[in-house]
Parts: structure tokens; C-alpha cells; sequence
């Protein structure tokens, strides 16, 4: 890609934080989200079957949350890996309308696999960081999601962000 600008100013796209983070997370997925494929197994899939891995039995609501997905095509995902015999949905003891969600045996073993593959497949690429900064950059990241999270009910308050004035050349 050519990052020569017109004028004095660094190019905007491939410095804003962003488009970083999106970049260095796409890059760093690539490799193994074909491996997870290469499984039989979709991305978002892999993902539920990795937070269960965490929080078995955990609601759709909270899955969406830590997966990633929207939770009206989390719900679809869900009932496509029952099918499969990967997950499966009980009733809240609680509250029957809540629906919570286990691994089956199989989906376990395939996500323990996974889990371990993930954890080998993140080591080699802190590796790749000098002074071994992974730590420092999950801490940062993480402090950054925080953040973030709890800005967003502040900013429902506050009235939406404005276009940046467009003015007519002279």
C-alpha cells in the first residue's frame, strides 16, 4: 500500500488506532482461524465452544457478549451445534424462559483440542515481540476494553458525535 500523502501530514488510515487494532487482530487470527476451519468447524463455532470452555452453562446473552456475535444469529449458531451434538440448550432452573448452554462431551474434547492449540498459537506470537510484552500489552488492552465499556454509558447520555464541519474551498 502506498502511504505517501499529498501534504506534510502523515497518512491518516494505516495510523489511526482503529484500523491498527482491527489490522493486528485480523492478521493475527488469519492463521489460526484456518486451522479451526480446517476442523470443521466455523469461526464463530470455535468461539462459543471457547467461551463454554470458560463459563459452561452460561446464558445466550452472555455468550454474545464474549463471542463476539449478535445474539439473534448466536441463537442460530447455537441450535445448528446442537444439532451437531457440540452443545446443548437447557432451561434456566431459575427462569424457564432464560436458555442456557452446555458442551456435550464431543464438544468439549473439540474445544479443549482447540483451547490448547489457541494457547501454543498465541506463545509464537508473543514470541515475535521483543522484551516479551505480552503482558504489558494484554494488561493494556484490557484496561482499554474497561474503559471503553464503562464510557459507553456515559456516551448514551451525551448527544451523538457530529460530522466534522465540511467547508467550501475559498
Amino acid at each position: 500500500m502506498n502511504t505517501k500523502t499529498n501534504g506534510h501530514q502523515d497518512p491518516f488510515v494505516p495510523n489511526y488506532l482503529l484500523y491498527l487494532l482491527a489490522a493486528a487482530s485480523e492478521a493475527a487470527s488469519a492463521r489460526f482461524h484456518s486451522h479451526v476451519r480446517a476442523q470443521g468447524l466455523r469461526v464463530p463455532e470455535w468461539r462459543v465452544l471457547a467461551c463454554l470452555t470458560d463459563w459452561d452453562g452460561s446464558m445466550v446473552t452472555e455468550l454474545a457478549r464474549y463471542a463476539m456475535i449478535e445474539q439473534s444469529r448466536l441463537t442460530k449458531i447455537i441450535i445448528q451445534m446442537d444439532r451437531r451434538g457440540l452443545v446443548m440448550r437447557r432451561s434456566d432452573p431459575e427462569d424457564g424462559r432464560r436458555v442456557r448452554v452446555f458442551l456435550t462431551e464431543d464438544g468439549r474434547g473439540i474445544a479443549n483440542a482447540l483451547v490448547a492449540d489457541a494457547k501454543a498459537n498465541e506463545r509464537e506470537l508473543l514470541n515475535a515481540f521483543q522484551g516479551n510484552t505480552g503482558k504489558e500489552i494484554k494488561q493494556t488492552l484490557r484496561a482499554m476494553i474497561e474503559r471503553l465499556e464503562s464510557d459507553s454509558a456515559a456516551a448514551a447520555l451525551q448527544p451523538a458525535i457530529r460530522p466534522a464541519e465540511v467547508r467550501p474551498d475559498p
